[in-house]
């Protein structure tokens, strides 16, 4: 073979492999605009609740997170079960003052998490969960985490507690009706707490599993 025809061969492989890369691009951008023309609700969602960051992304979901509504998520969903827990400790009452509070907790067949709701009009509802953790004595780890849907992807704060055997695995984000990011028209966390043991990487994957269930697509604004 001459130095001319290999030369030739390797141009097509390279312009093959380079046509293969952009169907994967737009094959990946056809799945999003379908995921995203899909019926549901749209939100905005940040890491920050106090300034916007590059991680805030629209958000979709078949189920509606506005102010008003948390207590019309649904207790089952595809496999999760759900029960309301009561909330026995006043001191959050007392000094969130949240409009709107749900308490879960969800199963599966394999896993359990909790999921908290609070939404509120008033900045002073919400504070990071990692306080709570070092007040009551655990060693804490902050740092934020992607969450990849069905198309798209988040990104959640994620908190490592850790005390004697036990470790808990939290992520959370905060959720808005509209980019105007608005606090009269309500600001919603959600937070979503795996007890792994020992085991972080599972109550991680528990965590953004659970998280798949309730939110379908994100994307820039």
């Amino acid at each position: 073979m001459s130095r001319d025809t290999k030369r030739y061969l390797i141009l097509l492989i390279i312009l093959a492999a380079a046509a293969a890369v952009l169907l994967g691009m737009a094959y990946r951008e056809h799945l999003q605009v379908n995921a995203w023309k899909k019926s549901g609700y749209q939100f905005v969602t940040d890491i920050d609740n106090w300034r916007k960051t590059d991680r805030e992304r629209l958000l979709r979901s078949p189920y509606d997170f506005r102010l008003g509504f948390l207590h019309t998520v649904p207790l089952e969903v595809d496999g999760w079960r759900g029960r309301d827990v009561p909330q026995t400790n006043r001191e959050v009452f007392i000094l969130l003052q949240p409009d709107e509070y749900v308490f879960r907790r969800y199963c599966n067949d394999t896993e359990c998490v909790w999921l908290s709701l609070i939404g509120s009009h008033q900045a002073k509802s919400f504070h990071p969960p990692d306080i709570c953790y070092k007040a009551d004595g655990w060693g804490v780890s902050v740092g934020s985490e992607p969450v990849n849907l069905k198309a798209g992807k988040i990104r959640a704060m994620k908190v490592v507690a850790k005390r004697g055997g036990n470790v808990h695995v939290i992520l959370y984000f905060y959720i808005w009706p509209d980019p105007s990011r608005d606090p009269q028209k309500g600001t919603v966390l959600f937070k979503v707490t795996a007890s792994g043991g020992k085991d972080m990487n599972g109550a991680l994957e528990a965590d953004k599993e659970f998280i798949r269930e309730f939110f379908t697509a994100a994307r820039k604004p």
